[in-house]
């Protein structure tokens, strides 16, 4: 049997390739379903607001407007609502989905290439997504994004930290402990 990843290339190449029940490791699986909650709370984050202002807007300026009856004029104002919350969540969800999607990619990849959880990968992970993100703007958009970026992602890597070392072990320790154990276990087999 092969022996376990020992570089850190064979770790990363390691995280986007399917095992032998031709699943994915649970790092990948992390960035998906981040990626996909990222995408809902973006919709939620700006339609809701979008919605009641879309509503408002076709309440005030439809005054002159002639509807057959009530239920009529508030379903027309739910569906100019509708209408923003579909424009305006999808907006914000394409680029928190995003955002969440590079810094969690980021983040596991060194976690994965350096073989140790630590809040200089989340930092550098929010400043890499962050200078990303406002390297539109320039060069002071590029620094301003990296300064953001290691800000948010210090709190956020010391939380989910925080938040492995109660479980008892890190997700690291974990698959580093499952993968020693199955090349021991095909060892024996074989």
């Amino acid at each position: 049997p092969a022996p376990p990843p020992e570089t850190g290339w064979e770790r990363l190449r390691e995280l986007w390739q399917r095992d032998e029940q031709q699943r994915y490791p649970e790092e990948t699986i992390n960035i998906f379903k981040a990626a996909f909650t990222a995408g809902i709370a973006g919709w939620l984050y700006g339609g809701l607001p979008a919605f009641h202002q879309a509503r408002k807007a076709f309440i005030a300026g439809s005054h002159g407007e002639l509807f057959q009856n009530r239920a009529d004029a508030v379903q027309s104002a739910h569906r100019a609502g509708l209408r923003g919350f579909i424009r305006y969540g999808w907006r914000w969800s394409w680029r928190v989905a995003a955002f969440v999607t590079i810094f969690n990619v980021v983040s596991t990849g060194l976690a994965a290439y350096r073989n140790k959880i630590t809040i200089g990968n989340f930092a550098s992970a929010g400043a890499f997504t962050g200078a990303l993100f406002r390297m539109h703007l320039g060069l002071q958009g590029l620094a301003g994004g990296f300064v953001f970026g290691t800000v948010c992602g210090i709190p956020a890597g010391g939380l989910l930290i925080i938040t492995q070392r109660f479980a008892g072990e890190t997700l690291q320790e974990r698959r580093n402990r499952e993968r020693t154990e199955l090349y021991e276990q095909k060892l024996a087999d074989w």
